[in-house]
């Protein structure tokens, strides 16, 4: 097995995040998604990390700031690792880093639109039934997921999920 290191990611990853993304997704949406966050008010530099493995950049993530309602939020979008390199947990590595690092700055709330099994072992729930809405329709409720990182969170967090303009580029 293959020495996966997971760390924050550098102004010089931003060329292996890029390619990523596109080869992850066969597309380059998320690809922009990450540039045009990059380049905002909701990045936040600690929240994006790599998975590095046999010199090269193989997987990443990135938590960046929303609202839900009137409170403070992230988002974890995207998330991608390359083909060659998927599941074998690596995603959920970067997952579960990424949610710790948010809880050790202080944040308590994270929301996704993602693969249900993926982010439901890694302590997502469904987030409408607990009164966090997307912005947008959604053909799968169970895609839509919520995570509290401070107990008790999402029990004060209600309404519409607000992402800034970065993420005009996708949605």
């Amino acid at each position: 097995m293959c020495q996966i290191t997971i760390r924050p990611a550098h102004t010089h990853d931003a060329a292996a995040i890029v390619e990523v993304h596109a080869q992850a997704f066969g597309r380059a949406d998320e690809a922009r998604l990450v540039e045009a966050i990059a380049a905002s008010d909701a990045f936040i530099p600690e929240l994006s990390l790599v998975a590095e493995a046999e010199g090269a950049i193989v997987g990443h993530i990135l938590l960046s700031r929303i609202r839900v309602g009137a409170a403070p939020a992230l988002a974890l979008a995207p998330l991608a690792v390359r083909q060659a390199w998927q599941r074998r947990g690596i995603g959920q590595r970067l997952t579960h880093e990424s949610l710790r690092q948010a809880a050790a700055r202080g944040h308590a709330v994270v929301v996704v639109l993602g693969h249900p099994r993926l982010y439901a072992t890694c302590g997502f729930v469904p987030a409408r039934p607990l009164g966090v809405k997307p912005p947008f329709e959604i053909r799968d409720d169970e895609a839509w997921r919520a995570i509290e990182l401070t107990p008790g969170a999402l029990t004060k967090v209600r309404g519409v999920v607000e992402y800034p303009p970065p993420w005009g580029v996708v949605l």
